[in-house]
């Protein structure tokens, strides 16, 4: 997925997850991953890999995105722990994380990574979901068309 400012998606994120839509900086991706509500905001900056590498401006609206964005998922799914984390060690660009999390979780307290196979939405599952979570956001972002 090619971009604004030459931007390109990294493959790994492109081929697991799928691109909901567009805020002002950030991609929102989902993982398609349907043990867990699990999105990617994504800064369409190329050969961006830390937070600190996006200028002062893009910091903050990067803030404001993944702050907008856990407010919406915590109000939505009223999970008892929303992970947000920028890691990068497997997919170097830089994205953030946001994962609702619960106690009965087959993860629970650890990382969700690597702890089970993913399991893949099934397609009245996405639009289930895009038809609860999108409609919270769509002042705030373009929607992809599905």
């Amino acid at each position: 997925m090619i971009g604004p400012g030459g931007f390109t998606l990294d493959p790994r994120l492109e081929q697991d997850t799928f691109c909901l839509g567009t805020f002002p900086l950030s991609l929102l991706l989902l993982m398609n991953d349907s043990t867990y509500p699990w999105l990617i905001l994504v800064p369409q900056r190329p050969e961006i890999r830390e937070i600190y590498q996006l200028d002062p401006a893009d910091q903050q609206q990067l803030l404001v995105e993944s702050c907008h964005l856990a407010e919406v998922l915590a109000g939505l799914w009223h999970p008892d722990k929303l992970n947000i984390a920028a890691l990068g060690n497997v997919v170097p660009q830089l994205h953030l994380h946001h994962v609702v999390r619960y106690r009965s979780d087959p993860a629970w307290p650890a990382p969700v990574w690597g702890k089970a196979p993913p399991v893949s939405y099934l397609p009245a599952q996405l639009d289930a979901l895009r038809a609860s979570l999108l409609p919270c956001l769509k002042d705030f972002m373009t929607v992809a068309n599905s």
